[in-house]
């Protein structure tokens, strides 16, 4: 089972619309992902389908490294989320001297790519057990 993340921090996407995007995508298949964040409108999109191809390349490197055979039809996307990064302040002239303040925010976007495996079959095993106790 190969597990692969792929970060991407300070982005200029606020998180509230890089959530939307991101919900499109959780536990989908990766390549079916892509394909969805391709024809996705939002703007969001562009810079979470790099994330999401970035994440295949690793798990490709990552099997490579430790001698594991990968098919990428197999990869699906196991976790995404957005977190909220630093805000640009900025300050907009007003009426009558006054300024108003404009938050530019930005976005940390995690994906984690995983296959079907052993670990995820076991899971369910292991919540058995407690509670059998």
């Amino acid at each position: 089972m190969v597990d692969s993340i792929a970060r991407v921090k300070h982005i200029r996407v606020t998180p509230q619309k890089a959530r939307r995007v991101v919900a499109l995508i959780k536990g989908k298949q990766a390549q079916e992902a892509l394909a969805i964040l391709k024809f996705a409108p939002q703007g969001a999109s562009e810079p979470i389908f790099k994330l999401v191809h970035a994440a295949i390349a690793n798990a490709s490197v990552k099997a490579d490294r430790d001698g594991e055979f990968l098919d990428e039809q197999d990869l699906y996307v196991k976790n995404a989320y957005v977190d909220e990064g630093t805000t640009l302040k900025r300050f907009r002239p007003r009426a009558q001297g006054r300024a108003s303040q404009i938050k530019k925010r930005t976005s940390h976007i995690t994906v984690v790519l995983a296959t079907p495996g052993v670990a995820d079959a076991a899971a369910p095993a292991a919540q058995t057990k407690k509670a059998s106790k």
